[in-house]
């Protein structure tokens, strides 16, 4: 498989992990919207958030508690951070292999692009 987030994951792309555990990983994004970037990636390979079932819902709660927590670490959740995921094309996903974004250090806008 040619995904660079498994490669990420699986450490066969060198990158600096926030964090780590047998679930998921965390690092910054390499095209940063925001002042943090932050992407939160399972170990498995999903396609999109439309492939998720019920059998994911540990997962995702894994993902948005650990990036809650992130936010809590880098000083954001004060202030305001967002959290967004993308799916497809026209949803603004360029890598599948679902992520979720932990976005913050700014004032966010809405509606967003």
């Amino acid at each position: 498989m040619d995904c660079i987030f498994c490669k990420i994951a699986n450490k066969e792309i060198p990158s600096t992990l926030l964090y780590e555990d047998e679930q998921i990983v965390a690092f910054n994004d390499n095209a940063p919207q925001a002042p943090t970037h932050v992407l939160i990636v399972p170990h498995q390979h999903i396609v999109t958030i439309n492939d998720f079932g019920k059998q994911h819902s540990t997962l995702i709660g894994h993902m948005i508690l650990t990036a809650t927590q992130l936010a809590k670490d880098l000083s954001l959740a004060e202030d305001g951070y967002r959290l967004v995921w993308n799916c497809n094309r026209q949803g603004g996903q360029a890598v599948y292999h679902i992520h979720l974004h932990l976005l913050g250090g700014r004032n966010m806008h809405w509606p967003p692009g």
